[in-house]
């Protein structure tokens, strides 16, 4: 897979072309589309344009020019080398391709292309000429030499014109030059003989391109693919001010109205950050220090607490905070149950596991099987102990914490997780049936998909999970920090017995995109498809100065730093901050933001327009935060944000809250205290203020019913508007805990076992 077939170097401007074969995104590419590129394990992901497409040959052409490391490493590979991986397609075909016929019938196109936007015109000049509609093309470069696809776009046009800026070959001029003399009149009017222009190429040619358009009255589509990042929309990097609106090129384009596009605001988010201003951050710090403390722990009915990095030591690095539990202290606390008649911890765990029974197992000093009695409920239990959010729910329920504390339950589930694994690399997670014959298929590979797939594994079902990502786990690995949640030594193992209980893995697999739910049931031979594809597409505030370069989303920074190891020196994928960093949100994504920006070495404050005790936030981060060095601006909202000459935002204008009555769900009011407003300096904005799920996949399942606000519309079992099609987790609920997608993920599970059942 992804085998490099062909190299070809087209021009002295190190511009490459090379076909790759992608069975994937072959099968249902089209012009207009693009792929995300990853040339090595620590490369950066490259968004290509597909410039050519070959369904028999199972592989698609992508031309791209060496600017950076990545692209740099991608030129050095050679015929017969495989790309690490490469996702498709991707964004939205081109509109021509898909206006209704008759429009089609009646179109006059002329396409403009400058440097390398040469290559993805191609294929739509070429999707023209199959439909035998008049085509003519304009290509434009410095020089003779920067030029590339002459003679092929030649074969497929009516008219070719070539055009250089200092004449040594074609005409001398700019690629506008040549619409003027097409679209001008005798009379020196200008009167259009197209009923389309499609321009692809530098920013500013498209800029140019348009505002001539505009004045000749004649309909330009640009591609805005320079924007984009992580090709799913998932960063929110990619947007881009279209008329009154802000667009996701990754998920909106990259194709939009030339006429409305705001390119002087594109041009200032493409910049190159000023290193004087904004560093690449990395991480040099040592490693977290563990105090030699004896295993001796007597016993107390006071709650155990594991120890944790000095907050000093670890504001400076991406180990991990707690160290957990030593063997003596998880003993020491289990035997501090009640072993209560009716233990209301079991009915407030999502996933029902069997607290009392694993914990007496605990205090028997009998490890395995506690691991036994966890495995029976839960598929990340090494996950689960470390992040969720235990006082809200099990722990929260406890009789202990009435008059004391509650019993450490997640703590004891980490404990017990990490001493099987340590000791038990190759046990079974839990027993599995034979194979019963039946395929299921489940999209996306968070905590919700998981859940759901290992409890159907168990059941003898053929699971197969699609991962639009090149890493599964979701957000467990794109948006939960190292620091809470280890990747290689918590998350992979965790996914690892998943395979072992015979779940598949397909990651690179967008589906609406490389696939639709529809070609799960008719072409792969599926009976039920569990939708998990979370919440993944960020919210913004919607205030003026939120496309200044340095404002980002919270899901951008963490997916730079956990994802792509942006803090890592060895990974390709910068990420770009400055001295004084502000965090808007009182989540735990808001947390997990200001804590690694702390960690990249910035001054961060956190902005919240509550008071302390409402933020939504776990106490254990929070306080986390605050030891690490953090500062926090409670009652305190954000109005706009305001930009330097350059385009770079310099500050925020604030202003202070009150506090009031509580509304009809128990929540107090708050209100702004006129005349408060104050500016608070900064380089960078980190907005964490939640996420919606992305529409991907309800606009290409005809008769998937959603909510207004974008989740898809699901019965209490998962159940959705279309026949043997579920749904959980973030896609139904908005973005929530890992435990509660967990617990969709196992009472969909149940139904679609019930499902298939009745039918057979």
């Amino acid at each position: 897979m992804y085998t490099i077939l062909k190299k070809e170097l087209l021009n002295s401007n190190e511009i490459y072309l090379m076909e790759i074969r992608a069975p994937w995104v072959a099968q249902r590419g089209l012009p207009g589309q693009f792929v995300i590129v990853i040339p090595h394990d620590k490369g950066e992901r490259v968004p290509l344009t597909i410039c050519d497409i070959h369904p028999e040959r199972e592989s698609v052409d992508i031309v791209y020019q060496v600017v950076g490391e990545s692209t740099k490493r991608l030129s050095m590979m050679n015929e017969g080398d495989r790309l690490y991986t490469m996702v498709g397609p991707l964004g939205r075909a081109s509109e021509l391709i898909t206006a209704p016929q008759q429009e089609q019938q009646e179109m006059r196109l002329l396409f403009v292309a400058g440097g390398v936007g040469i290559a993805p015109v191609y294929p739509q000049v070429k999707w023209a000429h199959s439909m035998g509609i008049h085509t003519d093309v304009i290509i434009g470069a410095r020089n003779k030499s920067l030029l590339f696809f002459e003679e092929k776009m030649r074969a497929v046009c009516d008219n070719l014109y070539v055009m250089t800026d200092d004449g040594s070959y074609g005409e001398h001029g700019l690629v506008t030059t040549k619409i003027k003399s097409l679209c001008s009149t005798p009379e020196g009017t200008y009167s259009s003989p197209y009923t389309h222009c499609v321009a692809i190429g530098p920013l500013p040619m498209m800029k140019f391109v348009s505002l001539l358009t505009k004045e000749i009255g004649l309909k330009t589509i640009v591609s805005m693919n320079c924007m984009m990042v992580d090709g799913t929309g998932m960063c929110g990097a990619c947007r881009v001010t279209v008329g009154d609106k802000i667009k996701f090129t990754c998920v909106d384009g990259p194709e939009f109205d030339g006429h409305l596009v705001d390119f002087e605001e594109a041009g200032r988010r493409l910049r190159i950050p000023d290193r004087e201003r904004y560093r690449i951050a990395t991480v040099d710090g040592q490693g977290g220090h563990r105090c030699n403390l004896s295993d001796a722990v007597a016993a107390s009915l006071q709650r155990q607490k594991p120890q944790e990095q000095d907050p000093v030591v670890r504001a400076g690095n991406f180990d991990e905070v707690s160290f957990g539990f030593t063997p003596s202290q998880a003993v020491a606390e289990a035997r501090r149950c009640l072993h209560c008649k009716k233990p209301m911890c079991v009915t407030q765990c999502p996933v029902s596991i069997n607290i009392p029974e694993f914990i007496s197992a605990v205090a028997q000093e009998d490890f395995a099987l506690a691991a036994e009695i966890i495995a029976h409920d839960s598929s990340l239990p090494a996950v689960c102990g470390r992040v969720c959010p235990q006082e809200n729910q099990c722990e929260g329920s406890c009789i202990l914490g009435r008059k004391g504390e509650p019993i450490a339950i997640g703590a004891l589930e980490r404990f017990v997780a990490d001493w099987n694994r340590e000791h038990n690399p190759s046990s079974t997670p839990a027993p599995v049936a034979a194979s019963n014959g039946h395929k299921v298929a489940i999209i996306g590979s968070g905590p919700s998909g998981l859940a759901c797939a290992g409890d159907l594994a168990k059941k003898g079902y053929s699971v197969t999970i699609f991962e639009a990502l090149h890493h599964a786990g979701g957000v467990l690995v794109y948006g939960i920090p190292e620091f809470r949640l280890p990747k290689q030594k918590v998350v992979e193992p965790e996914i690892n017995n998943l395979r072992h209980l015979g779940v598949e893995i397909k990651t690179n697999v967008i589906v609406g995109k490389s696939l639709t739910v529809d070609d799960l049931f008719d072409r792969h031979g599926f009976e039920a498809v569990y939708i998990a594809s979370g919440a993944g597409l960020p919210k913004f505030m919607g205030i003026p100065g939120e496309t200044l370069g340095g404002v980002l989303s919270a899901n951008e920074l963490l997916t730079r730093t956990n994802l792509m190891h942006g803090y890592d020196k060895e990974y390709d994928t910068p990420v770009y901050l400055g001295r004084r960093v502000a965090v808007i949100g009182g989540g735990n994504v808001a947390m997990d933001a200001a804590r690694t920006a702390k960690r990249l070495g910035s001054e961060v404050t956190v902005i919240y327009r509550r008071e302390q005790a409402d933020m939504p936030a776990r106490r254990e981060e929070v306080h986390h935060a605050m030891e690490e060095g953090i500062q926090f601006s409670f009652l305190t909202n954000p109005e706009a944000f305001l930009g330097d000459e350059q385009g770079n935002v310099r500050a925020m204008r604030c202003i202070k809250m009150a506090m009031g009555e509580k509304d009809e769900k128990g929540r107090r009011k708050f209100s702004p205290i006129e005349g408060s407003e104050f500016e608070i300096e900064v380089d960078n904005v980190v907005v964490a203020l939640g996420t919606s799920p992305n529409p991907l996949i309800k606009s290409t399942t005809p008769g998937l019913d959603t909510e207004s606000w974008g989740g898809l519309v699901a019965d209490p079992c998962g159940q959705t508007s279309r026949k043997g099609v579920f749904a959980g987790g973030d896609a139904v609920t908005g973005a929530a805990t890992v435990i509660l997608a967990m617990g969709a993920g196992r009472v969909a599970a149940k139904a679609i076992d019930e499902y298939i059942s009745a039918k057979s």
